[in-house]
């Protein structure tokens, strides 16, 4: 849950792109638990109307659901709008996917899917709820980030290289913004049970639950740059950290080649 003092710098609306499923569904139920209205973003209309019947249900908020595919040129400008008339306060930028396998064997329109909606979309909302959250004063921008952004990763490049912007753009904006009273955070998680392997054609093993990480993302807001939310987040980033570059490259496109059960076509 989001303390008293939080709520009052980064409510009483919170945006949630991805709030269909995985972790972004989880952190819209701990914002929901703490008072925080939910605008739920995302694909899958009938998720989205069952999270919204049941945060009101049981925590007597309001809710908002905006299906939207964000993979759309259109889709930032149009949340930002359909948002207009809301004191939103705090952004969680959780849409996003993955592909796998050979680069050069995956098809194209994939790939630019997920260009759009890793970065170019969640680029967008950044500068539309940064110039927003600016002008009243406060707020919060939670970017999702991955553990495969620290390097280079084989069977997975594209995917990782995306992560990379993620993480390298919060990281500036973070410095940028908190001037400005507003706080940014990099998520960077480790494998996560959401429906990212699936659509990405990868076998996961252990793996993270995202009710579990939520608070510990919801908490670092404010307080870090970026967080690794749970044991094995922690466990695979500083496992690798004294290793030069080449070798962690090598590891994880070890990993992800083994993940990896064909190439990725979404």
């Amino acid at each position: 849950m989001i303390d008293s003092r939080a709520y009052k710098k980064y409510g009483p609306w919170a945006v949630v792109t991805g709030a269909s499923s995985g972790i972004g569904r989880a952190i819209a139920c701990e914002l929901a638990e703490s008072k925080f209205n939910c605008v739920l973003v995302g694909r899958g209309v009938t998720e989205l109307d069952n999270l919204s019947n049941e945060l009101t249900r049981q925590h007597g908020i309001n809710c908002r659901v905006l299906m939207m595919d964000l993979a759309e040129d259109a889709g930032a400008e149009s949340l930002q709008e359909a948002t207009a008339d809301l004191d939103v306060g705090l952004l969680v930028a959780s849409a996003g996917f993955g592909t796998s396998g050979a680069f050069l064997e995956n098809t194209i329109e994939p790939e630019l899917e997920m260009l759009n909606v890793n970065c170019r979309s969640l680029m967008e909302l950044s500068w539309h709820f940064g110039r927003r959250f600016e002008i009243r004063g406060s707020g919060g921008i939670i970017l999702m980030s991955s553990i495969v952004s620290f390097q280079g990763t084989p069977w997975s490049a594209h995917y990782s290289a995306t992560k990379a912007y993620v993480q390298v753009l919060a990281e500036g904006l973070r410095a940028e913004l908190k001037p400005k009273n507003v706080d940014v955070l990099a998520v960077a998680p480790g494998p996560t049970k959401t429906g990212f392997a699936s659509r990405a054609n990868m076998k996961m093993g252990a793996a993270l639950d995202p009710t579990k990480i939520a608070p510990e993302i919801l908490g670092a807001l404010g307080r870090k740059t970026t967080v690794l939310p749970g044991f094995l987040s922690k466990l695979l980033v500083y496992s690798m950290l004294p290793l030069p570059r080449w070798a962690r490259i090598a590891i994880m496109g070890k990993v992800m080649r083994g993940m990896a059960s064909t190439s990725a076509t979404v």
